[in-house]
């Protein structure tokens, strides 16, 4: 009974951990010709949709506006490999969809269309971000209209496709730690043989040492 409730407990926490992780929203400043990059650690085989809208700083009224549409943002995503696997220009509203197919982190850069910056008067813009991950990408309530599902279906369907999330954290977890062993392994393999050459390079030269006293002495009639 108390390994069944630790099994549980542990089960709450990932799963709290999981959700907590898998939707991210923010907002940032950047300068004309700044570039903002974030990194996500995602699972392999995951949706990844980025929401964003822009907005400009009136000195006049001294607050933010919503950007016009002469101004766009630069999306660039590569994946651990540094491979890019997104790189397109958008409005100064829109949408970001991409799909991991490689596990680690990501890195999602932002960057506005510096040349049509004469609006922008060299101010700042504030970027709002809204990252959504793996399940949280879905749209239920469309799901459910177009499939006729009902609400208990619907809520079933939303636990298969939690679950199945989990199940590639953990394996995602699994990897990091296969990587953070086999690092391991190769440091303490590097540090013993290092330790090898520094012994054996510390007997030649007491070897050396020796017979350089001994001719020494010999040459001085001492021995």
């Amino acid at each position: 009974m108390v390994v069944l409730r630790m099994q549980f407990a542990l089960f709450t926490v990932l799963f709290l951990n999981l959700c907590y992780s898998l939707v991210s929203a923010l907002y940032f400043h950047i300068g004309e010709t700044e570039k903002k990059c974030f990194i996500e650690e995602i699972p392999d085989e995951t949706m990844i949709i980025g929401n964003y809208r822009t907005q400009l700083y009136d000195k006049q009224k001294e607050e933010y506006l919503p950007a016009t549409q002469g101004l766009g943002m630069f999306v660039e995503v590569k994946d651990p490999d540094e491979k890019v696997i997104l790189s397109r220009q958008y409005g100064s509203e829109g949408r970001f969809t991409f799909t991991s197919h490689t596990p680690g982190e990501h890195q999602i850069c932002l960057h506005s269309n510096s040349s049509k910056f004469s609006l922008f008067a060299g101010g700042m813009l504030r970027v709002h971000l809204d990252i959504q991950v793996g399940e949280h990408t879905n749209n239920y309530a469309e799901i459910a209209a177009k499939d006729k599902l009902t609400e208990l279906q619907l809520r079933v369907r939303q636990l298969v496709e939690q679950v199945d999330q989990i199940q590639k954290e953990q394996n995602y977890q699994r990897y990091r730690e296969e990587r953070f062993r086999q690092t391991s392994e190769s440091t303490n393999q590097r540090v013993l043989w290092w330790s090898i050459v520094q012994t054996l390079i510390l007997v030649a030269i007491g070897f050396w040492q020796m017979r350089h006293l001994k001719s020494f002495f010999e040459a001085k009639k001492l021995v």
